[in-house]
């Protein structure tokens, strides 16, 4: 499924939140709101989707996620394993993305 998303599938859900569940580390899940969806480069072939990236940002706290797989549902989506990289702190809360290729 992973490989069929596009942006389309993401900008009705720009500012909603998505569950990260984190059983597998023994912690409550978390909210992580997605704050931008964006073309990123170039097709590597006519055929392929326009590669995208995601950003959230995470909940304010002083944790945050380290670079991992984490499955993220939304009532809308379904249950998404995407691989999210932390970029750094914004206003106190974390941001992550996840890119699409």
């Amino acid at each position: 499924m992973l490989d069929k998303l596009q942006t389309s599938d993401f900008i009705q859900y720009l500012n909603q939140m998505f569950r990260v569940h984190l059983d597998a580390f023994g912690v409550e899940p978390i909210e992580l709101e997605l704050v931008h969806v964006a073309a990123a480069g170039q097709r590597s072939r006519p055929e392929a989707r326009q590669p995208f990236s995601l950003q959230f940002l995470g909940p304010v706290s002083s944790q945050y996620l380290v670079q991992h797989i984490y499955p993220l549902e939304h009532p809308g989506m379904g249950r998404l394993d995407l691989f999210l990289v932390p970029l750094g702190p914004e206003s106190g809360r974390m941001r992550y993305e996840a890119i699409f290729a």
